[in-house]
């Protein structure tokens, strides 16, 4: 085995233990972790945001398109809906008990 075939070989071991980890989960859960990340969202947004401008002649004007760029992404956040969530929510307190019974009860 050439010295390139065995980083490729642990790097695929690391990735499919991460990535098996996802797959032992019902498929709606799956569909809700895998499309579900606002984190990534907000940061692409402030991204696109901060390349367009270029630079900010004062620190405010910087923190004024953060401001807005979360602005923006809450009203998108505040329209969506989780589909299937009476047959979710069941999966998620099976799975996350200690979680699920910390934040919703």
């Amino acid at each position: 085995m050439y010295p390139h075939q065995e980083i490729e070989t642990e790097h695929s071991n690391y990735s499919w233990s991460e990535l098996s980890t996802f797959y032992k989960y019902p498929e709606a859960i799956k569909k809700l972790i895998y499309t579900a990340n606002p984190i990534e969202s907000l940061n692409s947004n402030i991204k696109r945001k901060i390349k367009s401008k270029g630079s900010f002649p004062t620190m405010e004007s910087a923190f004024k398109i953060l401001y807005l760029s979360t602005q923006q992404i809450q009203t998108k956040w505040d329209k969506t809906k989780v589909r299937n969530w009476s047959e979710i929510y069941p999966q998620l307190c099976i799975f996350f008990q200690d979680i699920m019974i910390k934040y919703t009860n």
